[in-house]
């Protein structure tokens, strides 16, 4: 089932299961059959791993960007986002977009609800002035 290396992994692991579970094994127990049982299932188990773990490649594909189509809303409203100051983005963000009360807002970024409250309406208002100015909205 899984070829000569990872074969010889669970061969190993096959025999240390075994060993461990030995002093419980009924006296009755087809001994041959309890082994092949473990061992199919050791062989289960490396396949599982080798099916999650990270395949190599040779060229890494391009890191998709967080800015959005370049010329789209998406991409604007990003920049308007970056050109707030720090305080105002992360309350805006945890505000509007994760829908936080300002109580919260507060609890993660430290200070008072007041002043969670008072950035978020500080970086809405600079959202309106310099967001898609002049366009049709």
């Amino acid at each position: 089932m899984l070829g000569p290396t990872a074969a010889d992994d669970a061969w190993s692991e096959t025999f240390l299961a075994a060993m461990r579970a030995y002093p419980s094994l009924r006296p009755e127990s087809n001994v041959e059959a309890w082994l092949v049982t473990i061992a199919r299932r050791k062989a289960i188990d490396q396949l599982r791993a080798g099916s999650r773990g990270a395949i190599p490649i040779d060229d890494l594909p391009e890191t998709p960007s967080m800015d959005g189509v370049p010329g789209s809303w998406e991409s604007d409203l990003w920049a308007a986002l970056k050109a707030l100051p720090l305080k105002q983005r992360e309350t805006v963000a945890y505000h509007y977009l994760a829908g936080l009360p300002y109580a919260d807002v507060a609890r993660v970024l430290g200070g008072s609800p007041e002043a969670a409250r008072r950035a978020a309406a500080d970086g809405i208002a600079a959202l309106r002035r310099t967001y898609l100015k002049g366009e049709a909205r």
